[in-house]
């Protein structure tokens, strides 16, 4: 930089920071005090990507921290910005994808008085609950060393989000006169490797010897951890069948032979080892329970937090360390003792696929001619372009329109699938997709149902505006589950959307394409082309408002009341 002074201000110092540490792309949304830090990011060859609201903003960074595995930044003004950002914060740390959300405040002297500065809130102590840790940077010749601690805090042990306070006078303020270094650096060994114990390793073994069937479920981690290669030997080498979570698909193609995806309920119910590779026994899991899971079952569980091992249910096998170094001496001491499944049961799992795939045939085939247009016959030509061109990103999010999604689009290669996660959070898809878009520079889908899309939806003028490739996707049966919830004659039922909307001008208004699309072979003649054009563009599929269920695959989480009684004395 020409201007020896501003090299030395707490916002010069700050980009330096991040460029020292490989960090090229900044998302966020400018405003009191950021606006100049961003501009002298883009003059210091940085890119920024301006957002219409900070929640997308962070998310983009957080989606961009799990395809690179180094974190991503996001950047948001004081206050009411700041909060904006906290659900994408937390999300961050429940899905852990690493990120750094840098926020501008007000003076902690102000703040700790109460004396009513602009904008003024206790964003440090905010943050706490929502992330890995927090961080509040007051003096310039702090910034590097507060950087360095971020960046290790975000990839080290269980990736997640941590958050950096940046008051005003920091940003401008300098660097002490006899300074005479500006304390940036770039740490070694970030996120260091941690291996398991021989005994640790030789226990799992013998429990697998033990098992008559076993089966492995992956989670996101795998997919972070990028560890496919040592999964795919795992699997090929002891013909244990394998259930993939929702963004560990991929890791092994959807095709393999191995899978029981489609065999999920069998699988879960039979297995009496389960093997759990980057995943959680959470809620998505039924947290390892009885009737869901065979309630004899034995888990052997891989994580690099030890902290998870025995959170809901007993881990007979806990290996802890990174999934490669992990996998590095697991994989082979299998192999040391021949170990193979049995092939009955790697039999019955293909029986029951096969099955359920015949079933699940005839809905595809249905969706494709059935007078009531539905998710099937929206979904299926997405599923065709993916199966001819699996280099493709895919985002998803919504209720029927994810749950359905994600079972019909098949994935053939790792961490092209990114969805709402552990928390189920809506108002992810968009800032995940132009993120993907970014940072992969490849075609992406973001498959949107019309609730979802109306939490980001502004951010297709953010896609249009940086002219990324991304086609977003808008099933619309007019509602939240579906469009026909009117329990009282006179009013909208609360779940009641548009049905007639037309989400496709959006892109229109903003200088994208839009397509709107109401059967099956319209959807196929559009869907390709609107993808290989390489232009922002929005696909609008009108379904019918009769398709969907209240809370797609989870209504068990929904309580029930009966309005019988009242619905009578009302109609």
């Amino acid at each position: 930089m020409a201007d020896s002074s501003l090299d030395r201000t707490g916002a010069s110092l700050m980009l330096e920071a991040l460029q020292k540490h490989g960090i090229k792309n900044l998302y966020g949304v400018v405003g009191i005090p950021i606006t100049d830090m961003m501009r002298l990011a883009e003059l210091r060859g940085m890119k920024y990507y301006g957002f219409r609201r900070e929640d997308a903003a962070v998310d983009a960074a957080a989606a961009a921290g799990f395809l690179t595995q180094k974190p991503g930044v996001a950047f948001t003004v004081s206050a009411p910005g700041f909060m904006n950002g906290l659900p994408a914060l937390a999300q961050a740390t429940k899905n852990c994808f690493p990120l750094l959300m840098i926020s501008g405040s007000s003076e902690r002297h102000i703040i700790d008085l109460d004396q009513g500065d602009y904008e003024g809130i206790d964003q440090y102590n905010m943050a706490k609950p929502f992330c890995k840790k927090a961080y509040r940077v007051d003096r310039a010749q702090d910034v590097g060393i507060a950087v360095a601690r971020a960046i290790r805090t975000a990839v080290s042990g269980r990736p997640g989000g941590v958050y950096l306070d940046l008051p005003a006078d920091t940003i401008s303020s300098m660097l002490p006169e006899d300074a005479t270094d500006n304390g940036i650096f770039e740490i070694v060994d970030p996120a260091p490797k941690q291996e398991p114990s021989d005994e640790a390793v030789n226990r799992a073994v013998e429990l697998i010897k033990s098992a008559k069937k076993p089966l492995i479920i992956l989670g996101k981690g795998a997919a972070y951890a990028r560890v496919e290669k040592q999964v795919q030997e795992l699997v090929n080498n002891t013909d244990i069948p394998f259930l993939p979570m929702s963004m560990a698909k991929g890791v092994i193609p959807d095709g393999d032979k191995h899978s029981a995806a489609a065999a999920r309920s069998l699988s879960l119910k039979s297995a009496d080892v389960v093997i759990l590779i980057g995943a959680r026994l959470n809620w998505m899991l039924s947290f390892g329970d009885a009737p869901q899971f065979n309630p004899d079952a034995k888990f052997i569980q891989l994580d690099i937090e030890a902290t998870q091992f025995d959170s809901t249910q007993k881990i007979s096998a806990p290996l802890l360390g990174d999934l490669g170094s992990i996998l590095n001496k697991l994989v082979p001491a299998l192999k040391a003792a021949n170990y193979k499944a049995d092939p009955a049961w790697l039999g019955a799992i293909a029986d029951d696929t096969a099955k359920n795939d015949a079933k699940f045939a005839k809905r595809i085939e249905a969706g494709k001619t059935n007078p009531e247009f539905g998710y099937y016959g929206a979904i299926e030509p997405i599923n065709d372009y993916f199966t001819k061109n699996p280099d493709t990103y895919i985002v998803s999010e919504g209720a029927n329109t994810l749950d359905i999604g994600r079972n019909l689009v098949n994935m053939k290669l790792p961490r092209h699938r990114l969805d709402t996660g552990t928390w189920g959070v809506m108002g992810v898809g968009l800032g995940y997709a132009i993120a993907t878009a970014v940072e992969t520079g490849k075609h992406v889908v973001a498959l949107e149902g019309d609730s979802a899309f109306g939490f980001d939806g502004m951010e297709m003028e953010t896609i249009c505006r940086y002219n990324l490739p991304i086609t977003v996707v808008v099933v619309n049966n007019g509602g939240i589950y579906n469009g026909t919830d009117q329990v009282v004659s006179d009013q909208l039922g609360p779940t009641t959307l548009d049905a007639e909307a037309r989400y496709d001008l959006m892109a229109k208004a903003f200088g994208g394409d839009s397509y709107f699309v109401t059967n099956y072979q319209e959807m196929a003649d559009t869907f390709s082309k609107a993808v290989e054009s390489g232009r922002p563009s929005l696909i609008d599929v009108q379904i019918a408002p009769s398709m969907g269920k209240e809370s797609g695959h989870i209504g068990n989480l929904n309580p029930k009341l009966d309005l019988s009684s009242l619905e009578n004395k009302n109609n």
